[in-house]
């Protein structure tokens, strides 16, 4: 949320080439990033994530630092909570390495002690399958502390071990190819959500919208390595009531926050 007193649209001279309407506005992105990301050859400090923000339709993200899945968890960690207890539009968001998960159980207690509600799960970099021990034990540990998962990877493979747990997940990575399969996942799961970022298809939100109900969609940008505009312009032009608009801009993930 800006520190401004004016409102997410009225701050919108922020895109150059359009002017947003109400039905863009964003209450929370769950899927935002700081630092480097090797892989994008990009380093983006966390002021030039908080600019792209301000100068979008979203008021609130969860977002950490890359240092956490990249490089090391624990100083990852100390460095999101640490940056963003400036950032009142930002909540932290922690992560753990699962490929050295003796260390989870007391990372994870800080965590918890340090108010973070999210785990972000990393098995695409730390190249972690769903039957992997150290994949296990994190999320054994995760669900036991109560914590929400932002998941990556094929929801195929790793939706079925989470499915009769009870759990809360979203899933940053489905892609709208898939989507029948994470809608009949979502029939049985009530906890399992899904971004709008990769739900490209003509109608994949109106999808999930009637086939589960809009309680199972969350808007996800991965801001600042993805551009918010169309997302935004997506969810804007979906052919869904005011009310499930609402719910996936800002509503669920107040839900998932209480």
């Amino acid at each position: 949320m800006s520190t401004s007193t004016t409102t997410a649209h009225e701050r919108l001279s922020a895109y150059d080439w359009l002017t947003p309407s109400p039905e863009e506005t964003i209450g929370w992105d769950v899927d935002v990033l700081y630092g480097a990301w090797p892989r994008h050859h990009r380093d983006f400090p966390l002021a030039e994530v908080r600019r792209r923000l301000d100068r979008s339709p979203v008021s609130g993200a969860l977002a950490l630092s890359t240092r956490g899945p990249l490089f090391d968890d624990g100083a990852g960690n100390e460095e999101t909570l640490r940056d963003l207890a400036d950032c009142p539009e930002l909540l932290p968001v922690g992560t753990i390495d699962v490929r050295d998960a003796l260390t989870a159980e007391g990372r994870l207690d800080e965590l918890t002690a340090a108010g973070v509600r999210f785990l972000r799960v990393f098995t695409v970099e730390q190249a972690a399958d769903p039957g992997f021990p150290g994949y296990r034990r994190v999320v054994d540990l995760a669900l036991d502390r109560g914590m929400v998962l932002l998941h990556d990877g094929d929801p195929r493979r790793y939706g079925p071990p989470l499915m009769n747990r009870g759990a809360d997940v979203v899933f940053l990575d489905l892609h709208a190819y898939l989507l029948a399969d994470f809608l009949l996942m979502a029939r049985e799961e009530p906890g399992f959500r899904v971004t709008t970022r990769m739900l490209s298809g003509p109608d994949s939100l109106e999808r999930v919208v009637d086939s589960v109900g809009a309680r199972h969609l969350v808007f996800g940008s991965r801001t600042p390595f993805m551009d918010i505009s169309p997302l935004t312009l997506r969810l804007r032009y979906a052919d869904i009531s005011d009310d499930d608009r609402a719910a996936i801009a800002t509503k669920n993930v107040e839900e998932l926050l209480a």
